[in-house]
């Protein structure tokens, strides 16, 4: 399947959802200091939830009806919101948000496998296979080899941001099943019943009502909540419609290079040479996946050559 031509409107705004959603992980940290993981995650998707209803409301769009529909939301945002955020929130309790939103990059190379065995139109290629073994690589430097011999607190942290990002694959494949509703209200339904879900485990673990965020806390959370989810879902719809979904892969590429920025210079994280060498590994495995660098390469490579092949036109 060929990419669609982007224009540059599409260009920027691949490079807007990559902003949106790689502060994401910078504003997790920040509200990771007054809340646990589970309330954070809860109030991210329920105040989501009640913008992105709002605003459906206010196009007049109609909910579903039907409990089976309501089901498949539900597990859509069982897979998609309630199990990764409370992951990449638990996580980020012992790692940094750099390493978090590199290891999230991973979430394609998982989508990869996951459609080879689960989809009949999306098999894996020779090409696809080298791609995702490189980018495991990647994930195999940024973890560190001796994780296992001593599993700590950051092991496990970065162990639940990789379930995260299978997390999501698993809800890029089981989405397609939404295609039925319009995006707003896939994404306001989905959120709603994620907070849902995630309420009762947050009162029973983690005594929210204790909590003393400050007006900083509280400001990182309405951004994470208003900006990095609702906004976001609308700008990854429009994207998705005018850009296609393969040139959406792009945004993959840029979120951490946004995240591990956001970090060192705010919130003083250091960037390590495994981080660096772990980051360029997944990106190498995405590109060998998605195939367009490298055919851009050979075809600028080719012209060149056939440029040189012809002769010099002469007065």
């Amino acid at each position: 399947m060929r990419a669609r031509q982007m224009t540059y409107g599409d260009w920027l705004q691949i490079v807007l959802l990559a902003l949106v959603w790689g502060i994401s992980f910078f504003l997790t940290e920040i509200c990771l200091r007054d809340f646990g993981p589970l309330t954070l995650a809860t109030a991210r998707v329920g105040l989501a939830a009640m913008v992105l209803l709002a605003f459906a409301a206010m196009r007049g769009e109609d909910l579903p009806k039907a409990w089976t529909d309501w089901g498949t939301l539900a597990f859509m945002g069982l897979i998609n919101n309630a199990l990764p955020f409370s992951l990449i929130m638990w996580g980020q309790v012992s790692i940094d948000s750099g390493l978090a939103s590199i290891l999230n990059a991973t979430t394609p190379l998982f989508t990869f496998i996951f459609a080879h065995f689960l989809t009949k139109d999306e098999r894996m290629t020779r090409r696809g296979a080298a791609g995702v073994g490189i980018g495991f690589l990647g994930a195999v430097v940024l973890i560190g080899p001796g994780a296992m011999a001593g599993i700590g607190s950051q092991s496990w942290g970065q162990m639940a941001v990789m379930a995260a990002a299978m997390s999501y694959a698993m809800a890029g494949i089981f989405g397609r099943r939404l295609s039925r509703f319009s995006p707003i209200v896939s994404a306001g339904c989905m959120t709603a019943c994620a907070a849902v879900m995630l309420l009762p485990a947050a009162l029973l673990l983690e005594s929210p009502w204790t909590a003393r965020p400050d007006l900083a806390t509280w400001a990182a959370l309405a951004t994470l909540a208003v900006i990095s989810t609702a906004f976001a879902y609308i700008l990854y719809f429009r994207i998705l419609a005018s850009a296609g979904a393969t040139n959406l892969l792009l945004v993959t590429f840029l979120i951490p290079i946004a995240a591990v920025l956001l970090g060192a210079l705010a919130l003083g994280e250091v960037v390590t040479l495994a981080a660096v060498a772990g980051m360029l590994l997944i990106f190498l495995g995405l590109a060998v996946i998605d195939g367009r660098l490298f055919a851009a390469l050979r075809q600028l490579r080719t012209g060149g050559n056939r440029q040189q092949a012809e002769p010099p036109n002469l007065p």
